[in-house]
């Protein structure tokens, strides 16, 4: 059943993709304006980077789920500004520490993804964008999930006011996950998953904002995860940022805990014409 939603909204992605994209709008973003961040939210930013600019953004994770506790660094997402409206992604793989002794759950580097990300608003009041992805199995063995994962992911925002904003994603991922095939064998299948997500930002002042964020994970396989999510952003400088985030599962599936830091920054990689 979800395997065959998910086909209709890809279908739909596709479509409003079409007819969204025909739209001659400017874009959002703007070279000299401040630097617009994928983290902390589970929520993407709407908006691609400036054109000829390489944004760089890190964190460091720590999280508690069904009685592991992991450490999770440097959550580097490099972005590249190709054209007005459209960004090249790298996803740098991830260090994971397992903190629980003898629970089999080894650490090691997760695998990484290259993405693309086209915008298409604004449109009638909205910043949309659509975000593809594959990740690549370079991890580690019991990091890595070993197969060749896509994902399409569609993130959106809207000013309510001067100081608050509401903005969402909706997404589906193709994991490639261990199942069990038959009661004594184990095999390798995707584990069809959608995800939304809304929150509202509130700005606190000009280079301050925080969110409060809903984000829930509905696998094919699998109970849903549910998570609410808090988070703050400083921006230190026109292109650097601070973050801080935590959350809670609101699901037995979901993770019992997570936060988290960060700091990213940009700059003009190749000059403006």
């Amino acid at each position: 059943m979800l395997a065959r939603t998910s086909a209709v909204l890809v279908t739909i992605i596709l479509a409003g993709v079409t007819s969204l994209h025909g739209q001659d709008q400017p874009p959002s973003a703007d070279a000299v304006g401040p630097i617009a961040t994928d983290r902390p939210a589970v929520t993407n930013s709407s908006v691609v980077v400036p054109a000829g600019s390489l944004q760089v953004e890190n964190g460091f994770l720590e999280n508690r789920s069904q009685g592991q506790s992991v450490l999770d660094a440097p959550e580097s997402l490099v972005r590249f500004g190709l054209a007005k409206r459209t960004e090249l992604r790298l996803t740098v793989p991830d260090y994971f520490h397992n903190l629980t002794i003898g629970n089999g759950v080894g650490s090691g580097f997760g695998d990484v993804a290259i993405g693309v990300k086209q915008q298409l608003g604004p449109t009638r009041g909205f910043d949309v964008s659509v975000i593809a992805f594959l990740s690549l199995p370079t991890g580690a063995n019991g990091v890595s999930s070993g197969g060749y994962d896509p994902g399409l992911q569609v993130p959106w925002s809207r000013a309510l006011s001067a100081n608050w904003t509401a903005a969402g994603m909706f997404s589906v991922y193709w994991p490639t996950q261990d199942q069990p095939t038959s009661p004594s064998n184990q095999g390798r299948r995707r584990n069809v998953t959608g995800e939304a997500t809304f929150l509202f930002d509130r700005q606190l002042t000009k280079p301050w904002d925080a969110f409060v964020e809903y984000a829930g994970d509905f696998p094919e396989v699998g109970r849903p995860r549910h998570l609410l999510h808090f988070g703050t952003a400083l921006k230190i400088a026109m292109q650097q940022q601070i973050d801080f985030h935590v959350g809670v599962g609101l699901s037995s599936a979901a993770v019992d805990h997570l936060i988290g830091v960060g700091y990213s920054f940009r700059f003009q990689a190749i000059g403006r014409k």
